[in-house]
């Protein structure tokens, strides 16, 4: 752990550091160097390193191999009249070496005033040095942008949570697998997007300002439109107008975009997330688990190259069907403690309940139906168990205001939540086509909301989106993809922060 004086001794060093390269900064300045907007690199330091890493030293050192490469100086060896250095750009790193005999003495001694971090160009001729490893033999070197403030003096990774998330800038510099992870990521979303074409999807765009926040039971951000002077609510969800997309005749939908819940932050949980949502007319949910099982398999094995996750440092097979359980078997199958006969007793639910979690609301216990109880239990003591892919199926209809009935059991619907390694993943279901149903667990959604001020995530009327259902939505089946979460899994994090750019965080103290 630091020290208080150890931090305060660090600050007085930064800042003597950030004065003299200001210093280094004017001296530059009054010599005419404005940030030049002229340069042109013509290799990248991959492209060099792929080309020639396997010839002989005889080979390319008998050759007269120019390059001009741009990059961020990590490393500096001054040797004397020789010296070395590391640079590093988009693709990678590179040895560059330079000596007294190759260039004059203006050249070499504005190299040695470089600092770390600074950006230069460089213009020389590629060789292998004694040992073997691939340089470049520099010919010229400039500065092209002044680093002021120094890279952390650990510059192989960042472990400081207030540096890598807050400075995310300074993290992809100076730690590779941040850079990775996030190269990765972007691979992920456009292998999704080539998926989904390739299903005969089309991807649409639909509002992030809502007028009336639904499509999931979630706390919405509010923010005021000044000339419609109205309150407005950053998106939860896009399922309502994707579904009107589907009544306007649209077969096939998605839409891969953010979303905006006001609540918790934690390992899994960021407020600004980021879904993939898709429709499909004539489907229904055991389509929806078919079709998101082979999307998630399609898409590791063209990250990864093979069937299963390495996750945490444990394996999580993709290549066997998913299992699928409800919610009670769930229960039993995770926690042998319990058996079918307690979890059908509505009063055993509620001690048992209120005994692993002291703070749960009385009116909950007391309100809740034998379904919402369930599921409470579930979440509470099987969620985090749930290891390899598993369909959790047939979820209580007052849980689920937007998902069909079961024809077989009019108290579940026909849904399912995908859960990996203990996360949540997906979510799906047969979608709700009766408007005057559809209306009435709306309303039942919107009275519960107002009659209890804790319930605040219960989802709102949207009569025109009943308006929309009354023109005819053929059976359709949805699904919703964490893609933050699925992230994760595929790259290994554990913690969401580490697949999202710029994560939010609360108030530095």
């Amino acid at each position: 752990m630091t020290n208080k004086n150890d931090s305060i001794n660090s600050d007085h060093e930064e800042n003597r550091l950030i004065l003299e390269r200001r210093l280094k900064l004017n001296k530059y300045r009054e010599i005419g160097f404005s940030y030049p907007n002229n340069i042109t690199p013509t290799e990248k330091n991959i492209d060099i390193i792929n080309k020639y890493k396997d010839l002989d030293s005889d080979i390319i050192n008998s050759k007269d191999i120019n390059v001009r490469i741009s990059g961020r100086m990590m490393l500096k060896r001054i040797m004397g009249k020789a010296s070395f250095s590391t640079i590093q750009d988009s693709t990678g790193r590179i040895q560059i070496y330079i000596s007294q005999k190759n260039v004059n003495d203006e050249i070499y001694n504005n190299f040695k005033q470089f600092d770390l971090g600074d950006i230069l160009l460089i213009e020389g001729k590629v060789f292998k040095t004694n040992k073997g490893e691939l340089s470049i033999n520099v010919k010229l070197i400039s500065i092209i942008s002044k680093a002021i403030r120094p890279l952390p003096e650990k510059f192989h990774g960042i472990s400081d949570p207030n540096i890598k998330y807050r400075q995310r800038y300074v993290d992809l510099i100076v730690t590779e697998d941040t850079k990775k992870t996030f190269e990765l990521r972007s691979k992920i979303i456009t292998n999704i997007r080539q998926h989904m074409s390739k299903e005969g999807f089309i991807e649409v765009e639909t509002p992030m300002l809502h007028t009336i926040p639904g499509g999931a039971s979630a706390k919405p951000f509010t923010t005021h439109h000044n000339s419609l002077n109205m309150d407005m609510y950053l998106r939860i969800a896009p399922e309502l107008y994707l579904k009107r997309l589907i009544v306007g005749g649209f077969d096939k939908v998605f839409e891969l975009n953010r979303n905006f819940r006001n609540e918790g932050i934690s390992p899994r949980h960021n407020p600004e997330f980021t879904m993939m949502e898709f429709y499909a007319t004539y489907t229904d949910y055991n389509w929806m688990m078919n079709f998101t099982e082979k999307l998630i398999c399609e898409i590791s094995m063209a990250i990864n190259k093979k069937n299963y996750l390495n996750y945490q440092d444990k394996t999580i097979n993709i290549s066997k069907p998913f299992e699928r359980l409800n919610i009670c078997d769930a229960i039993c199958k995770y926690n042998k403690k319990y058996n079918i006969e307690q979890l059908n007793d509505y009063e055993f639910l509620q001690k048992e309940i209120e005994h692993i979690d002291k703070k749960i609301s009385q009116d909950f216990l007391k309100s809740s139906k034998l379904g919402e109880l369930q599921l409470c239990l579930f979440e509470k003591t099987t969620e985090e168990k749930i290891w390899d892919p598993t369909y959790i199926i047939d979820y209580p209809v007052e849980t689920s205001p937007l998902a069909r009935q079961s024809d077989i059991n009019k108290k579940i619907t026909e849904r399912f939540e995908l859960f990996i390694a203990g996360k949540e993943i997906a979510n799906g279901f047969s979608e709700l086509n009766d408007p005057e149903e559809q209306a009435r667990r709306l309303l039942e959604q919107a009275e519960n909301k107002n009659n209890d001020s804790e319930d605040n995530h219960k989802m709102f009327f949207d009569s025109d989106y009943i308006t929309a259902l009354e023109y005819g939505m053929p059976p359709t089946g949805g699904c919703g993809i964490g893609i933050d979460r699925l992230v994760m899994l595929i790259t290994d994090k554990s913690n969401i922060k580490d697949v999202i750019l710029f994560p939010h965080l609360r108030e530095k103290i």
